[in-house]
Order: structure tokens, then sequence, then C-alpha cells
């Protein structure tokens, strides 16, 4: 194992959005048995500092791979197109529209009913923008098109947490 080794290295894993998850489970378990600290007690505390970092480091790179958005950000910035969704937060006119039509809907939701409905339309826009930003690394390599569904994808996060907040208020 290499430090230096990006997360589909280290996993040994093709460098694609589209990714077996179980085979990532299946490896992240193979590299933490490995990389245990407790299997390095034996050549003492440096050894065994190594591998803590190891760990941490096979447990970033887990987070990063098992999350479809976060993988898909994690392709982009590899490949020199940057999510920066802090500073670049222009979305398509359409998208916006539907944004601003969710709030309203979320605003309106009086009964579960409603934010099941409204959570059920969130989710189809969830599987769209992952489907599209699959399309665009895997088939494409459009590197700035993922990014901009990476930022379309972490709107419509946000957005499903608000849903559950609403959820919570309507409870009480």
């Amino acid at each position: 194992m290499n430090l230096q080794s990006d997360d589909f290295e280290l996993f040994g894993l093709p460098r694609r959005m589209e990714q077996d998850r179980g085979a990532i489970d299946a490896r992240w378990k193979e590299l933490q048995r490995e990389a245990h600290p407790d299997k390095f007690a034996a050549q003492g505390p440096a050894a065994q500092r190594v591998a803590m970092q190891w760990s941490v480091r096979i447990n970033e790179a887990y987070q990063r791979l098992k999350d479809p958005m976060r993988r898909a950000a994690y392709l982009c910035e590899l490949h020199g197109a940057p999510i920066r969704a802090e500073d670049n937060t222009a979305m398509p006119a359409a998208f916006l529209m539907q944004q601003m039509e969710w709030r309203e809907a979320l605003e309106e939701a009086q009964a579960e009913s409603a934010l099941d409905a409204l959570d059920d339309a969130v989710q189809d826009a969830r599987r769209a923008a992952l489907a599209e930003c699959a399309q665009c690394i895997d088939g494409r390599q459009d590197y700035a098109g993922a990014a901009r569904q990476v930022r379309a994808l972490m709107f419509i996060a946000r957005f499903g947490d608000d849903i559950e907040r609403r959820r919570e208020q309507l409870g009480q």
C-alpha cells in the first residue's frame, strides 16, 4: 500500500463512477484487516502509529468511494474539475425553478403524505442527477459537466435534509 495512492488505486478499483458497492465494502474490510494497529503490536508504538494512519486513510477513502455523490466529486477533482460549491453556485434556470417549486411545496406541506410525495420527487431528481453524472464521467469524460451535476446533487441533498426537518416539525 502507498499513502500517495488515490482512493481508487488504494481499493484496486477503476476510476469510474459506476462501482459495485459490495466490492467496495469487501475491499474495505480486507484493507482494514491488513492495516489494523493490533496486528502491529509486537513491532512497537511506531509501527502501530503508521498502522493507525493507514486505518484512517482507508476509512477516509471508503467514505468517499461508497457515497455516489462524494465519489463523483472526487473523480471530478482527480480530473481537474473542482466542485467549488462554496463559490460556484450558478445553476441552470430550470433547476432553480424546480428548487423554488419544491420550497413552496415544503412550506405548504401540512401532512405527512404531502412530504412523502415531495420526498419521492426529490429522490427521483437525485437518481436522475446521479445517472447524468455517471454519463458525464464514464460515458463522455466530461468532468466539468459532472461537477455541475455534483453541485446540483448537493442542493438536492440539502433539500432532502429540509424535508426531514419539516417532518420533525409536523410530528411535534
